[in-house]
């Protein structure tokens, strides 16, 4: 029970990574607070109370600045306070492409939602964290951020090298208010997100000769690994990325 006691705000828990991260907060104590835009995100708290957790949903568009800031109220208003914030939703459009065919629509879009609704996550999410007397902050970046993608996706891109860059700054202004901010990079996952992006065989294979484990990772796998990021077992760790992504990033070659 790593997070017995522990008020932690999750976005994008409708599915993925967001609803694999919920259950297992709960499921090691915590009281969740799962954030979406879509009806499945009551699927997530249904779950999570049908196995003994406990938690609330609320409709968060992360895009939405005056949003979030109620979604953080919510978190406060219903359990007392806010320790772990996992901002988390994302999206991958499907016409992201190279910078010279994807249109101002699309970068605008993608940016609104992955870099913005993480800066607006953690604008209201730090100030609750003092009021706590400190605090977790995980941001979901991408293995995109330190390598070039096979497959163009330039927005996307962009938007998570940019919550690198966030997440280290907001670690260092905060580190001495005991708030901790970390980013999450995961590699190529099996989730609904990446798999209608790389809607072929080409395409995910062409996505899989880069990763040294030869397969696709779980959502669980990337919840393992925010929970480390959310507990105290990461207590020295602030403004790091943590790499989850099959050793994609090692790999100069991967073998036949």
């Amino acid at each position: 029970m790593r997070l017995e006691g522990k008020v932690a705000l999750i976005t994008g828990t409708a599915s993925g990574i967001g609803r694999a991260t919920a259950l297992r907060f709960a499921s090691e104590g915590a009281r969740v607070v799962a954030a979406d835009i879509v009806e499945a995100n009551d699927e997530t708290v249904e779950m999570i109370r049908a196995a003994g957790g406990e938690a609330t949903a609320v409709h968060a568009d992360v895009s939405d600045d005056a949003e979030v800031a109620l979604a953080v109220k919510a978190a406060e208003a219903t359990y007392g306070q806010l320790d772990i914030a996992f901002n988390n939703a994302g999206i991958m459009l499907a016409d992201d492409a190279d910078a010279i065919a994807t249109t101002e629509q699309t970068i605008d879009k993608t940016l609104a939602v992955n870099l913005k609704g993480v800066l607006y996550g953690c604008r209201h999410q730090i100030p609750a964290m003092r009021r706590a007397g400190g605090g977790s902050i995980i941001n979901t970046a991408s293995f995109v951020a330190s390598v070039g993608a096979a497959t163009p996706q330039i927005a996307y891109t962009a938007s998570k090298g940019a919550v690198l860059s966030l997440t280290r700054e907001l670690a260092v202004i905060h580190a001495r208010e005991n708030i901790r901010v970390n980013a999450l990079s995961p590699g190529p996952l099996r989730t609904e997100l990446l798999m209608s992006y790389l809607d072929t065989e080409e395409k995910r294979q062409r996505r899989l000769v880069h990763v040294p484990m030869g397969r696709f990772g779980e959502a669980t796998e990337m919840a393992s690994a925010a929970l480390f990021l959310a507990s105290d077992d990461s207590s020295y760790m602030t403004g790091a990325n943590l790499l989850v992504d099959g050793g994609l990033t090692a790999a100069y070659v991967t073998p036949e």
